[in-house]
């Protein structure tokens, strides 16, 4: 039986893009942040890698053949800090929807929401205020 926990469940993420370009820009306009672009592999496959602390999890908007952007599969919840408001204003006028608004958590746990990106995927917000 294997007793190491980790100190997170999630080491990394993926989000599939059709349009890299769009992708990236609608992210950073959401987020109000700048993703590190970058190529990666023999292939020299485009990542834009999301902002996040040493100890943090990170994750990128990803541009690969192989990769298709869908809504029905697992759902990444990006961190909003305390601005999930200000992030769900943002989202239709950076070209995505809003498919589910800000829904309570217990109490303690704050805020979720769910958005489809310019490229189809469903993602997570989550906030606590």
């Amino acid at each position: 039986m294997n007793t190491n926990t980790p100190q997170h469940a999630i080491s990394w993420f993926e989000l599939p893009s059709t349009d890299f370009s769009r992708a990236v820009g609608f992210y950073n306009r959401i987020l109000d942040t700048k993703l590190k672009v970058e190529k990666f592999g023999p292939a020299a496959t485009d990542l834009a890698v999301f902002p996040a602390s040493e100890q943090g999890t990170a994750g990128c908007v990803i541009h690969d053949v192989q990769y298709k952007p869908n809504a029905e599969g697992a759902v990444v919840y990006l961190n909003c800090q305390s601005e999930i408001d200000v992030v769900l204003k943002r989202v239709p006028a950076a070209g995505g929807k809003v498919m589910r608004g800000k829904t309570a958590l217990p109490p303690g746990m704050g805020f979720f929401a769910h958005i489809a990106d310019t490229e189809g995927n469903r993602v997570g917000l989550h906030g606590m205020a």
